[in-house]
């Protein structure tokens, strides 16, 4: 009898864990938005897609994205750009601060709580001290590599603005600052990071549950949808093999190949037009 016992309270024990583990499964679910915050025009494509024709030409789209989240969890990927000595000569129409296109949506900058950084881009990037309240989310390899070796002799900079290194860093130093060590990394419940896209050193970008799918937000990992559509790799990145690869891996995680949302694509407006006046919620 007092063996039938012990065996029991084993069994219970075992259990109990495997309980209170489906208790706690994450649940929560997102709406998605690409929000317009400019046009680039006349951009060649041959800057975005690899081996396209040189006189072809784009009114590049500019955009960051939102997700709304439970209980006031608003998290932006990517913060845009406005200040006037990263945008000054660039011929950006229509132009607009990153915190001015989420209030299209009922949200002032206080109301961010975090901010995903796909990548240190200047269009990506140079928005990060604009929302006091946010915590940032960046692959730790990226700041790594920009705070140092990027401006080393044999280093890589090109489209990095000192400034907005100095930002992250007294940001950092502030504790607004996570740093995302590797790929696949589920940084808070329904979102996930994935690295190898190499547009830079360590870029990153996003899978998003929602509550019928999985969206992903590749940012400039992907440029446009005829990347993916012809299976040709970003005309900017450190390695062009490993950004095709990324985005197959992108194929397997999105629900829906249209759900895989492009970093610069005007389509995206197109494909979702609602609401409509440069906000569109991916569904």
């Amino acid at each position: 009898m007092r063996k039938l016992q012990i065996t029991f309270f084993a069994l219970v024990v075992v259990m109990l864990p495997a309980s209170t583990h489906q208790q706690a499964r994450s649940t929560a679910t997102y709406e998605v938005y690409a929000l317009s915050y400019g046009v680039y025009p006349n951009f060649p494509v041959s800057g975005l897609v690899a081996g396209a024709d040189k006189d072809r030409k784009i009114d590049l789209q500019m955009m960051v994205w939102l997700l709304k989240g439970p209980a006031g969890r608003n998290i932006l990927v990517d913060t845009g750009c406005y200040h006037d000595n990263v945008v000054k000569g660039k011929g950006i129409q229509n132009l607009i601060k990153a915190s001015e296109a989420i209030a299209k949506l009922g949200l002032m900058a206080a109301d961010i709580t975090d901010v995903v950084i796909s990548h240190m881009h200047w269009d990506h990037a140079d928005g990060m001290d604009l929302f006091p309240n946010a915590k940032i989310w960046i692959q730790k390899d990226e700041y790594a590599y920009y705070t140092g070796d990027a401006w080393q002799p044999g280093g890589k900079s090109g489209g990095i603005e000192p400034d907005d290194v100095m930002t992250l860093v007294k940001l950092n130093t502030q504790h607004k600052v996570n740093l995302v060590d590797g790929d696949e990394r589920e940084i808070i419940d329904g979102i996930k990071v994935y690295t190898g896209g190499r547009h830079t050193f360590a870029s990153q970008y996003v899978s998003v549950r929602m509550t019928h799918g999985t969206a992903v937000i590749a940012s400039d990992n992907m440029y446009l949808y005829e990347n993916l559509e012809k299976h040709l790799p970003i005309a900017q990145t450190f390695d062009a093999d490993s950004n095709l690869k990324a985005q197959d891996r992108m194929k397997q995680i999105a629900s829906r190949p249209d759900l895989i949302v492009p970093g610069h694509d005007p389509l995206v407006f197109v494909k979702f037009p609602k609401p409509g006046n440069g906000v569109a919620r991916i569904q």
